[in-house]
């Protein structure tokens, strides 16, 4: 189900639709329409603080961001950000699109787990993180009017245990590769979901580095 709201809806091109597709087919409903919703609640941000940026890029930005998560494009070693701006970039590089707006959406997807630092960025890599904060962490809920708001749930509805499911859904996309999640927000999830856990400590690298002194 396609929306429109205040001039945002998702482009109408050929490269959108194949990316729909593809994001549709791969990932789980969850997924599906988490990632649509970031891109609604990206593109509102975007509205919202007059930016200028390419839709078509933040949509593949949007619906590419979570694709680490899932078997066919998760690696052993990288961080399942890294391995979702791969496969955004493998996707955009075999329909022609430019280097510059590779790196662009590359960036946006691995930056959307590190706060603070994507708002400083180009729009679509600004916008991705927004897009985010917004369906997973609330931060900025107020900052969208209660139609916004329900118009966007209404086109991709948000599960009644959606907190639940999406924090399972990110141990189950990592668990098998936890050293990927030192220094940064996904090792809250292998806490949180198992007891044996142990985080890295960037004070113990330093001090146990082969430096003397």
């Amino acid at each position: 189900m396609s929306l429109s709201i205040e001039g945002v809806t998702i482009p109408d091109s050929k490269l959108a639709r194949e990316i729909t597709e593809l994001v549709k087919d791969t990932e789980t409903p969850l997924l599906f329409h988490h990632s649509s919703r970031v891109y609604y609640f990206g593109a509102l941000a975007g509205k919202h603080r007059g930016l200028r940026f390419d839709p078509e890029l933040l949509y593949a930005g949007a619906m590419f961001h979570d694709m680490g998560l899932t078997h066919q494009h998760s690696s052993a070693h990288e961080r399942f950000e890294v391995d979702g701006a791969n496969a955004a970039r493998d996707f955009l590089r075999g329909h022609g699109i430019a280097q510059q707006d590779l790196d662009t959406v590359w960036t946006a997807i691995a930056l959307h787990t590190t706060p603070g630092i994507p708002q400083h960025m180009h729009p679509v890599v600004a916008l991705v993180t927004a897009g985010v904060e917004m369906d997973v962490l609330g931060l900025t809920y107020p900052e969208y009017s209660a139609e916004e708001r329900e118009a966007v749930v209404h086109a991709h509805p948000r599960e009644t245990k959606f907190k639940e499911e999406i924090i399972q859904t990110f141990y189950d996309g990592i668990k098998h590769k936890p050293d990927t999640t030192f220094g940064n927000v996904k090792a809250d999830v292998l806490a949180d979901k198992d007891p044996s856990f142990t985080r890295g400590n960037f004070c113990s690298v330093i001090r146990g580095s082969a430096w003397r002194g």
